[in-house]
């Protein structure tokens, strides 16, 4: 007779509609009951779309049936009540563009806009087609990363924003609307209308991602940009030692607030190779990877300290783009395509 872990470990057969990650990782299975041949299963969905739910319950029951010792398969779905469907999904989705990514950290200065830039970079070089919208209002890094300097013209007839571009990859930031080192003195109110602003009033047009770099930080305005940013997942990116990894823990707390899939941990700053080859870990070994197992989430990838990195984001030009066949570089391109793979 199978037991609990037996059923779930079937149940991760089954897609959530839309996304080549399982049902059983998005953490929607809220209960598993197991007796005399019968199973019941109780998933708890955000959203309300009813044809989600028909397909997820048929899915299940498929699977659930196929187990040996199992005759009779019972998923029960709940389903958000007397909302509207902007309530129960969250922000309503950006006409043209196929999946937007948020890139959170749990702190600043582990790399966050760096691996938003490459990312963006390297997912271009996959064929796609990306925009990157810089979120971080206090201290937008991305014009730099990216080597843009100027200001967005605006369309006669809608009044909509034009991003600029630069290496294949359309931009938008806060960066772009400020004097130089000017500060943004603003309250919550008036962030969240500008990033809301940043949604719906810039002519994006067709896009296979939108990457959006989220400021460091998990309190109640990364957790109001996650509400007002219509996500289809996000990553957390890290580096090895304890200090940041603790601070992962409420950037996925954070995401799972929201409702917004986690799609994986990135670690940055894994290690440097020495003038002699081997490879120095420099703020431990494996912190990032462990800690994807404990959560129960992918792990994306670990990116080396490379001084290609550093100069590459200083001078306007991501690695990516500059020296797409380095190591650094080709690091990226691998988080990338983890990330196209379970996106779908």
């Amino acid at each position: 007779m199978p037991n609990e872990n037996d059923i779930l470990n079937v149940l991760k057969e089954v897609n959530y509609p839309g996304y080549s990650r399982d049902i059983v990782s998005f953490g929607i299975i809220k209960e598993v009951t197991v007796a005399n041949g019968a199973v019941s299963v109780l998933i708890k969905l955000t959203s309300d779309n009813s044809e989600v739910a028909k397909q997820i319950k048929s899915d299940c029951e498929s699977v659930l049936k196929a187990v040996d010792g199992i005759r009779l398969a019972h998923v029960k779905i709940t389903q958000p009540e007397g909302n509207s469907p902007s309530q129960a999904q969250g922000p309503e989705k950006m006409p043209g563009i196929g999946k937007v990514v948020a890139v959170a950290s749990g702190k600043g200065g582990v790399g966050k806009s760096t691996v938003s830039a490459n990312l963006s970079c390297g997912l271009v070089k996959l064929g796609a087609r990306v925009g990157l919208l810089d979120c971080d209002i206090y201290g937008p890094s991305i014009p730099l990363m990216m080597g843009v300097n100027g200001r967005p013209a605006v369309t006669e007839d809608d009044e909509k924003l034009i991003p600029l571009e630069n290496h294949g990859i359309k931009l938008m930031s806060m960066g772009f609307l400020l004097q130089d080192d000017q500060p943004v003195i603003w309250r919550g109110p008036m962030i969240m209308r500008t990033i809301q602003q940043f949604i719906s009033q810039v002519l994006w047009g067709d896009l296979d991602y939108l990457v959006v770099d989220l400021p460091p930080g998990t309190g109640d305005a990364q957790i109001s940009l996650c509400q007002t940013v219509p996500l289809d997942g996000g990553l957390v990116v890290t580096t090895p030692q304890e200090a940041s990894l603790g601070v992962v823990r409420k950037g996925i707390e954070m995401f799972k607030k929201v409702n917004v899939p986690i799609l994986g941990i990135v670690e940055n700053m894994s290690y440097f190779t020495a003038s002699g080859g081997e490879r120095v870990e420099i703020f431990g070994y494996g912190g990032g990877q462990d800690e994807a197992a404990r959560q129960g989430v992918p792990f994306l990838g670990e990116i080396p300290i490379f001084t290609e990195i550093r100069k590459g984001g200083d001078s306007g030009v991501p690695v990516v783009a500059g020296a797409p066949d380095s190591i650094p570089a080709e690091a990226f391109i691998q988080v990338a395509n983890q990330l196209k793979r379970i996106l779908g």
